[in-house]
């Protein structure tokens, strides 16, 4: 049997979980740079907040409501989600993170998965504070609709529904809407509305035949799933990105070139960080510029450019060459900037590059970019950096509202005065 155990609100959760007064009120987090609202807490939800929604544009709402505010603290998230992973080794030592709020485990046999699914939700909030869901099938994809009937009805199955009949596989199935189903996407979803598909019963009804050729392989491993044959399985390991980004909105607006000059290197030198990491190399750099869309003052300008590399590379310096080349094809003097980003695609695993006669990379780069990738390792990022980037900026975006972060600092650390305990 496969489990799906899903974090309730999990960023809001996270919040509450150090700050036990945010219990029970409505609690919004916003994304980088207090922009919208990416997370609500059911409250939230109850009094209209959508998701998305412009902090701009809500603020006397918001205001009007008591409704509480934060900024996203991702050394928070980041480090309860893995503490929440970890918990569930406890239960299976085959455990997919599927996001950071979510993960799937293959269970051993159990005579009775109602209790297990229980007491996984009972020890996570129990050694964590964070409320999750849980949901049982014999497959990956009935394992997430038996989580969204966990959600959806919290009375009858106190966060924790099974699959493990044929009835209860064909009832959900007659209650999803094939539009809800897991991994269906925007435009398979559309191809059935199309051929009159309301349910994800009426989808398991159509031929193999028709899926494949209408919605790939892909499609019919999820049809099979539904039917209870599990296709979908765990992944051994997460699997590599297909492309690497490092992209920013700026706090203020600028036009100097030298100053877009520094910024892109940034962006450039931590995208082949991240490539490094994962043992891969690109073929492809693009960059992009964007001039701040709500200045109604200005034009609005936006522009990219992609430059393909005479050779695969992981190294900082080439990639950073590139992209300073691609950035004079594209800068324009007079254009207030507002975001930025560097994207590496063609990405390829760095042990299976083909050697070319005429160019290759520098050997003694390789060298060179690991001793710096330890050494920023060692002594925290960014301690060693590429002479063109500026070396007393830090990225910081605006929060305003930012939480302490209370498990990844030691000053932010709670402290208790054990004598009056």
């Amino acid at each position: 049997m496969y489990a799906i155990i899903d974090c309730n609100s999990f960023y809001a959760s996270c919040e509450r979980a150090f700050d036990p007064s945010l219990i029970d009120k409505p609690l919004a987090i916003l994304s980088n740079n207090d922009g919208c609202v990416i997370s609500r807490s059911k409250e939230a939800k109850a009094l209209g907040i959508p998701m998305g929604a412009p902090l701009f544009k809500y603020k006397e709402m918001i205001a009007e409501k008591n409704i509480q505010i934060r900024s996203s603290n991702y050394s928070l998230y980041g480090d309860m989600s893995e503490r929440v992973m970890k918990l569930l080794e406890d239960f299976s030592p085959e455990v997919e993170v599927y996001s950071i709020d979510e993960a799937f485990l293959k269970l051993p046999h159990s005579d009775d998965y109602q209790t297990v699914g229980h007491n996984i939700k009972k020890y996570i909030y129990q050694c964590t504070g964070i409320p999750v869901s849980v949901g049982i099938a014999p497959t990956k994809a009935l394992s997430k609709a038996a989580n969204n009937i966990a959600k959806k009805f919290p009375e009858r199955t106190h966060g924790s529904h099974i699959i493990d009949s044929e009835e209860k596989r064909i009832k959900m199935l007659k209650w999803l809407p094939a539009s809800a189903i897991w991994g269906i996407g925007a435009g398979n979803a559309k191809r059935l509305q199309i051929k009159g598909v309301q349910t994800a019963y009426e989808f398991t009804q159509l031929s193999d035949d028709w899926v494949k050729r209408n919605m790939s392989i892909v499609g019919l491993r999820l049809k099979k799933d539904l039917e209870g044959e599990p296709t979908i399985l765990l992944e051994d390991e997460v699997q590599n990105k297909k492309a690497i980004a490092t992209t920013r909105s700026f706090e203020f607006t600028f036009s100097d070139r030298e100053n877009m000059k520094e910024r892109i290197v940034t962006f450039a030198s931590r995208c082949a960080e991240k490539l490094r990491m994962q043992n891969s190399s690109c073929n492809v750099v693009m960059i992009y510029l964007k001039s701040d869309r709500n200045k109604r003052t200005d034009s609005y300008y936006r522009a990219k450019r992609m430059v393909t590399l005479p050779y695969a590379t992981n190294s900082t310096f080439i990639i950073n060459k590139y992209a300073l080349k691609a950035l004079e094809d594209i800068f324009k003097p007079g254009i207030q900037y507002k975001k930025a980003g560097v994207i590496l695609t063609g990405l390829i695993k760095t042990d299976a590059l083909q050697l070319d006669l005429f160019q290759n990379e520098d050997p003694k780069h390789t060298k060179l970019m690991a001793a710096m990738d330890n050494l920023n390792d060692k002594f925290g990022r960014q301690k060693i950096k590429m002479a063109n980037q500026d070396l007393q900026r830090t990225w910081k975006m605006r929060q305003a509202y930012l939480s302490p972060e209370y498990t990844t600092k030691f000053s932010d650390i709670i402290k208790l005065n054990c004598d009056t305990i």
